[in-house]
C-alpha cells in the first residue's frame, strides 16, 4: 500500500496536513517499506484554506494511509471521504521508524483500524477487477 507522510524535511513527520510543504511517499508491505518519492507542493501566495486542502488531497490521492502531526476536522473528513486513513503521530516521529512499525503490523495480526483499511483496499481492487472484466 502507498503511504504518505507529511513532512518538511523528508525524514520526520513534522507537519500539519494543511501546511505541509511536501509528502514522503512509501510503498509498505509486510516485507518492509520502499521509498517512492517526495511530492513537493508548489508555493501559492494568498491561497485560501480550501485551495491548500485541495492541493494536498491531490498530492496524496493514490495513498491509503496518511501520517500527519495534525489535521483539521473538515480536512480529516475530506481525506476519509477519499478512502484515505489519516494517522496522527507525535511531532518529529522518524518516518523510517513509522514505516518499519507499519510493516511489522502487516506481518502479524494488524490492529482493527489497519485491518479495516486493508479490507477496504481489497474491496476496491475487487470492484476494479469486476468493472474492467478481469475478474470472473
Amino acid at each position: 500500500m502507498k503511504v504518505a507522510f507529511a513532512t518538511d524535511d523528508g525524514s520526520r513527520v513534522n507537519a500539519h496536513f494543511g501546511q505541509s510543504p511536501m509528502f514522503a511517499v512509501y510503498n509498505v508491505t509486510k516485507n518492509g517499506g520502499e521509498f517512492l518519492e517526495l511530492r513537493r507542493l508548489p508555493v501559492v501566495l494568498n491561497q485560501d484554506e480550501a485551495g491548500k486542502i485541495d492541493s494536498r488531497l491531490e498530492a496524496v490521492s493514490d495513498c491509503t494511509l496518511l501520517f500527519i502531526m495534525q489535521i483539521g476536522a473538515s480536512a480529516a473528513a475530506r481525506v476519509t471521504r477519499r478512502k484515505i486513513m489519516p494517522v496522527k503521530v507525535p511531532h518529529g516521529s522518524p518516518i523510517e521508524e513509522q514505516v518499519k512499525r507499519l510493516a511489522e503490523m502487516l506481518q502479524g495480526k494488524p490492529p482493527m483500524w489497519l485491518a479495516k483499511v486493508l479490507r477496504a483496499e481489497a474491496d476496491d481492487i475487487r470492484e476494479g477487477e469486476d468493472a474492467d472484466g478481469t475478474h470472473g
